[in-house]
């Protein structure tokens, strides 16, 4: 058995909290690299290719993407060859930790990038943690030095603490974790935006003094290893990913640890349950910048495409037939939150040709979704209609509805809740810690807000620049339908940021909303008459010409109890001319709400109706009298 490296190639993901850079550095990487054609046009954020993202602004899932490097450094570290660099671009949600842990899986190395002004922050933590239990070398990377507000050395001091704090963490289930490498950390200064990067830090609020990234593909080349491999070993791949081609059919993401895959041969398909089938590939793809192209052959390292695999599945190994060396599975945290979806059961149901409806078709769409997202789990609850989805957090199953939506499905959602465990016959639930920056004034407030959730203050600190940082230890449960009133209190100038917090015992009762729903008592159309004599009452989601049926929650009270009213009543018209007409100019606009508003806002009793068109809110017990009466029993059994 030999070891041998390959000194043409580097793996390294890119990973960050939400909105501190990473899709921007890249593009900048790419560019500088002269990876696109001179007349190709390419978008800002170009690795966020799905529509999602880009209305986001936030990652969605992990890609990856071939840097060729030839740049001054290539000569040293590719001995005269340009050097590839795969770089997976990873999210920055933890919601989407489930692409976090697979693209960790195909590299050797990290940048971890960090906001030169909020530094460290939870989902900071999370990937930091998934990489040193890797036991992959990490490159700290401070974007936005340029930022006026930035403290770039305040922000490396607390990244080197949570790296110290990490380990301490991890020494005894990591015990040969290597702490000299982790208390010598190289550090880099960049602005993606502008497309520069130093090893020398700058003054705050100043630009890195290179003009370009160099300093940073050196900092890449130097501390990420090169992949090893042993030459006497069999082929063994494992399929990180899976994509889809309108031409081959399902596309395999897979890195070679060892061996060489060839297009056209005949490999051993090992399967997540054992099974081995000898399977064809009968096309083999390469990465260069965001194209694939057709190859002949990969090696070890390689990030690369196969076909041939018809319902091949993420943790899949492709081996050698004379020699089968499975790879172990990729692990996945556990999912901490679930909602029921299923077929639109509403009164309104396939008003728009074309629409998809059915039950088969429902469930089709939730099993293809369950293919490329491992964090996700489809439960059968005994119903023909409707299915338990349990996934990372809240963020997460919305986006999966709103991509249902998009492809034309009509659906009701229910209310997100937790999932519990008993651990020693007592109920425990998942717990959120949780990070807040918000302006000083509004410290009072927040606190407030999530005693009444049963949050518990962990830190508190104050950098002297107005704003405050707070963190809490939450309940997952306190969390749903949080931010909406978080954001109305700080005056939509708080930042909030959750990470799993693992299991607790259960924290008693929780009321998240104190206002009741203005419902619909019977089916019809919205008039500007009715709405202009309940207003002064309550808040209105829908707006007049708009059709209605009778459960629908159309507003928002402003008192705690539910209230039934009639939203179609008709001024009564008579030969007698009045002195005043209806002054529409007083009525007050419709509040609209987004899907993920919806969701927050619905109570234990409601839940969210889902069309390509538009978002309804509505009671599950449509019918007034049955519902008032569940409503006094649930009353006298309650007092009793």
């Amino acid at each position: 058995m030999a070891i041998r490296s390959r000194n043409d190639l580097r793996n390294v993901a890119i990973v960050a909290h939400v909105d501190h850079g990473k899709t921007t550095l890249v593009d900048a990487m790419l560019n500088q690299t002269h990876s696109f054609s001179e007349h190709a046009h390419v978008e800002e954020r170009a690795m966020d290719s799905n529509e999602l993202e880009r209305e986001k602004g936030i990652t969605i899932l992990a890609k990856n993407t071939a840097i060729s490097y030839n740049g001054k450094h290539a000569a040293e570290h590719g001995k005269g060859n340009p050097v590839t660099i795969n770089v997976i671009d990873t999210p920055g949600h933890a919601d989407f930790g489930g692409e976090v842990e697979r693209g960790l899986s195909m590299v050797d190395g990290v940048v971890l990038l960090v906001d030169a002004s909020e530094g460290p922050l939870p989902q900071t933590r999370f990937v930091l943690r998934k990489a040193l239990e890797a036991k992959l070398p990490v490159i700290l990377a401070v974007n936005k030095t340029d930022r006026p507000d930035a403290r770039i050395q305040e922000v490396v001091h607390e990244s080197q603490d949570l790296l110290l704090g990490l380990a301490s963490d991890l020494s005894d289930d990591v015990p040969d974790l290597d702490l000299d490498a982790i208390l010598d950390v190289p550090v880099v200064y960049a602005s993606g935006k502008a497309g520069r990067a130093s090893a020398n830090e700058p003054a705050n609020g100043e630009l890195p003094d290179s003009t370009d990234l160099e300093p940073l593909f050196d900092a890449i080349l130097t501390h990420i290893p090169a992949p090893t491999y042993d030459d006497e070993a069999p082929l063994q791949a494992h399929v990180t990913n899976l994509d889809a081609s309108p031409f081959l059919g399902r596309l395999a993401l897979l890195r070679v640890f060892n061996g060489t895959i060839k297009k056209g041969e005949t490999v051993a398909w090992v399967r997540h349950d054992g099974d081995v089938h000898n399977v064809r590939v009968t096309e083999l793809m390469i990465t260069k910048a965001l194209d694939r192209y057709p190859a002949e052959s990969a090696g070890p390292g390689d990030i690369v495409a196969v076909a041939g695999f018809a319902d091949i599945m993420i943790g899949d190994t492709l081996a050698d037939p004379e020699d089968i060396r499975p790879l172990p599975a990729i692990h996945v945290d556990e999912p901490a939150i679930s909602m029921t979806i299923g077929t639109n059961t509403s009164p309104l149901v396939g008003k728009v040709k074309g629409h998809r409806l059915t039950a088969r078709m429902v469930k089709d769409r939730l099993d293809r979704e369950l293919v490329g997202n491992v964090s996700l789990r489809v439960l059968d609850i005994g119903r023909p209609d409707a299915w338990e989805v349990q996934g990372r957090g809240e963020l997460a199953l919305a986006i999966l509805v709103e991509q249902m939506r998009r492809e034309g499905f009509e659906l009701t959602v229910g209310k997100p809740q937790v999932v519990t465990k008993r651990v020693d016959g007592k109920v425990h639930e998942p717990y959120e810690h949780l990070t807040i920056d918000a302006p000083e004034e509004y410290l009072g407030a927040i606190t407030q807000l999530l005693a009444a959730r049963k949050g518990r203050m962990d830190n508190m600190s104050n950098h002297g620049t107005g704003w405050v940082r707070m963190e809490f230890i939450v309940p997952s449960r306190g969390l749903i339908g949080f931010r909406t009133e978080f954001l109305t209190i700080t005056r939509g100038t708080g930042i909030s940021n959750g990470i799993s917090h693992g299991y607790g015992e259960w924290a008693g009762q929780i009321v998240t909303r104190s206002n009741g729903s203005i419902v619909a008592d019977r089916a019809g159309v919205v008039t500007p008459f009715a709405i202009i004599a309940l207003q002064e009452r309550m808040t209105f989601f829908v707006n007049p010409t708009e059709e209605v049926y009778e459960g629908m929650v159309i507003g928002e009270n402003s008192r705690a109890d539910d209230m039934d009213v009639n939203i179609t009543k008709e001024k009564k018209l008579t030969n007698m001319r009045q002195s005043t007409a209806d002054n529409f100019e007083s009525m007050t606009p419709s509040r609209q709400l987004t899907l993920e508003e919806c969701l927050e806002f619905a109570r234990e009793d409601e839940c969210v109706e889902v069309t390509p068109e538009i978002v309804r809110i509505r009671k599950v017990i449509l019918d007034q009298q049955t519902r008032g009466r569940q409503t006094a029993r649930l009353k006298r059994e309650t007092l009793a």
